[in-house]
């Protein structure tokens, strides 16, 4: 199994790693990624571990960081749909499928 990253949720990626880049520095930066990529490795071992959500979605939060994975699994791999800040509007990224 394997996962994927919608194209706004590869933004939503950047955006966060511009903003600790600006805001705390490099290793901070790195440290968001590497805990990222340990969430969404999990999620592609365990898809059914993150809390449902509607249209099959779930949503799964990072252990450092307050963001959380929205992502939907499917056959073979999970789709990274969003991710997003826990304090951003529920909705945001609603749109993406």
């Amino acid at each position: 199994m394997t996962f994927s990253l919608h194209p706004a949720a590869e933004r939503d990626i950047a955006d966060t790693i511009d903003f600790y880049l600006r805001n705390a520095g490099l290793v901070v930066a790195e440290k968001f990624l590497d805990e990222f990529y340990r969430a969404a490795n999990f999620l592609v071992e365990n898809p059914e571990t993150g809390t449902p959500l509607l249209r099959d979605r779930r949503t799964f939060p990072l252990h450092i960081f307050p963001y959380s994975i929205v992502y939907v699994p499917s056959r073979g791999e999970i789709c990274i749909l969003v991710v997003r800040h826990q304090r951003r509007q529920p909705s945001y990224g609603a749109e993406r499928q």
